[in-house]
């Protein structure tokens, strides 16, 4: 460091100091936190918003917003025909629709109309001439719509199977029962208590307290709301501490938002005298779509909470030796064989994966692997419908079959091979010194069986 005459350091190396602090601030952030093993708030918090900004950038969640705004616009007459007909069941649709008109002062005429429709679609789902066709009619749409919605979320959390129609029927109506009761809740409930406490409590003095009251009873039923959807519709356990994270910043970010899009429309009035009704359609299509990338923004945030350390020592996985990453095989193929061995109770990816200290995604990749390799088979639980990726492990043969020559000579052959033309005549000599090495391993090796091999587990 460079100093003046005095002894004191010179601005520019005040500056150049300032510079190193932040570039390493930034190394650390952006990438040196996959290396700190430390499970602390700081960290999981840092790496939690690490995985999120760069899930964010590389799934383009806007443009899944889009396409769901365009899904919930087919579906946003039987969604609302069946939130009035359950804020009917409990004597607030009429406090619904105060608040919906509330929420746009200036599209009076247009939300006539959409009640209308609404009235409409709820008559002819009661007053069909088949009975319970109106009904289906109304279930199918709200059900296709989860069923995009269940899609886009099994896709933020990396899912690749999704339910099957015998879940998709019993879950989603359940889904369609509880989170419609938690936003009726959330929307009628301020106003029903707000007219109810000005009776009991006409004192000018207590309003302001009731308000605020009120206000946290309508975010804690915005933030349930948030909760039940990240842990019911993906197709995969949710942590609910991660849900619960995730749904109060997304229950924030809503009422941020549904404030935000109040106060607009107060401002928006005076251009209907321009566009008339129709300025209620593009306000309409900027809320649902900004209400959607919230809600696709808060399951990524709770998908980073959970999966934050799938993605530790990143840099390094990508990187495996080959050698290294034989050893690691061996050693995942070593435990779950000992395991059975010992009668012992079978052992899942997430065991594996605290119990040898080893980062989960490479647990994940290892054991994807053998499974390939068809040396390990999934132990799938009777009536079990669907194969879940975490489900125990177990042996695919008699341990015998095990020994360290016939599991490296699987390893080393497992995968295409032959399929360059004239590789083995223009390179007989390299061949033939590869296959040498591969046989001399596995001579030299054949009686060591990888079930006798003694190991210690660092956390057992």
């Amino acid at each position: 460091m460079k100093e003046n005459e005095s002894g004191k350091p010179t601005l520019a190396s005040r500056w150049q100091r300032i510079y190193d602090r932040c570039l390493n601030l930034w190394n650390y952030y952006s990438s040196g936190v996959w290396e700190d093993r430390r499970d602390n708030l700081k960290v999981n918090i840092i790496k939690t918003a690490n995985l999120t900004v760069r899930t964010f950038m590389s799934t383009d969640l806007q443009s899944k917003a889009c396409a769901m705004t365009y899904r919930t616009l087919l579906a946003v007459v039987p969604a609302l025909a069946l939130l009035f007909a359950i804020g009917r069941g409990f004597g607030l649709q009429s406090l619904l629709q105060k608040q919906v008109y509330s929420y746009f002062p200036s599209q009076s005429k247009a939300l006539d109309m959409a009640f209308s429709f609404v009235d409409s679609c709820l008559a002819q789902a009661s007053e069909g001439v088949f009975v319970g066709v109106g009904i289906v009619f109304l279930l199918w749409t709200i059900i296709s719509l989860l069923s995009n919605v269940e899609d886009t979320f099994n896709q933020i959390w990396g899912v690749a199977n999704g339910r099957s129609m015998f879940r998709k029927v019993t879950d989603y109506l359940a889904i369609c029962i509880i989170l419609p009761v938690l936003m009726t809740c959330s929307g009628g409930l301020q106003i029903f208590m707000s007219t109810t406490i000005q009776k009991l409590l006409p004192f000018d003095a207590i309003t302001p307290i009731v308000s605020w009251m009120l206000d946290c009873v309508s975010y804690i039923f915005g933030w349930l709301f948030f909760v039940g959807a990240y842990m019911l519709i993906p197709n995969t356990k949710v942590r609910f501490k991660n849900a619960l994270i995730a749904g109060m910043i997304a229950g924030t970010a809503f009422q941020i938002l549904q404030w935000l899009f109040v106060s607009g429309q107060l401002y928006v009035s005076k251009y209907n005298a321009i566009y008339g009704s129709f300025s209620f359609l593009p306000l309409m299509l900027l809320w649902m779509q900004l209400s959607w990338l919230i809600t696709l923004a808060g399951a990524l945030i709770c998908s980073s909470a959970q999966n934050i350390f799938m993605f530790s020592f990143e840099k390094q996985i990508a990187a495996i030796s080959s050698n290294y990453r034989r050893k690691v095989t061996l050693a995942i193929l070593t435990v779950i064989l000992q395991r059975f061995k010992n009668a012992q109770k079978a052992i899942n990816i997430s065991t594996i994966s605290e119990s040898c200290m080893i980062p989960p995604r490479l647990a994940k990749i290892i054991v994807a692997y053998l499974l390939d390799c068809n040396l390990i088979d999934r132990v799938a639980p009777p009536n079990t419908q669907e194969l879940d990726e975490d489900l125990p492990l177990q042996p695919a043969k008699s341990l015998e079959y095990y020994t360290l020559g016939n599991v490296l000579s699987v390893l080393a052959s497992h995968g295409e091979t032959g399929f360059i033309p004239d590789f083995n005549d223009s390179f007989k000599e390299i061949i033939k010194l590869c296959d040498n090495i591969t046989d001399t391993v596995k001579a030299s090796n054949q009686n060591v069986l990888l079930s006798d091999i003694p190991i210690t587990l660092p956390i057992d």
